[in-house]
């Protein structure tokens, strides 16, 4: 269920906001949304590059918190707002994935 409940979050929801609130361009705003998950390009940066238990949010450098802050400024300029909501809800989806790993791992 973790990783069914993950990949929608990454893949799916994206697509379903994108077509709810923005009809006109859903298909460039999904494709923004989407591209945001290149944000997991740092996993590549860690040894082992995956590890099932490891909470990706303060572990890799674009899932640092300081990075977090910066994505929720990028919220505040129109033109960077899209991306901005890709990478916040990147990043709760895999906070999602640390407190159920807390549940499940030991």
């Amino acid at each position: 269920m973790q990783q069914f409940t993950h990949y929608f979050l990454h893949f799916i929801l994206p697509v379903i906001l994108a077509y709810l609130f923005y009809r006109d361009n859903w298909h460039k705003t999904s494709a923004i949304l989407l591209l945001t998950m290149l944000v997991d390009l740092d996993h590549l940066l860690a040894d082992p590059i995956f590890e099932a238990c490891r909470c990706s949010i303060g572990f890799h450098p674009l899932h640092s918190y300081i990075a977090i802050f910066f994505y929720l400024l990028f919220l505040l300029p129109p033109k960077t707002r899209i991306i901005a909501l890709g990478l916040l809800m990147h990043m709760a989806t895999d906070q999602i994935d640390c407190i159920w790993n807390i549940q499940t791992c030991p």
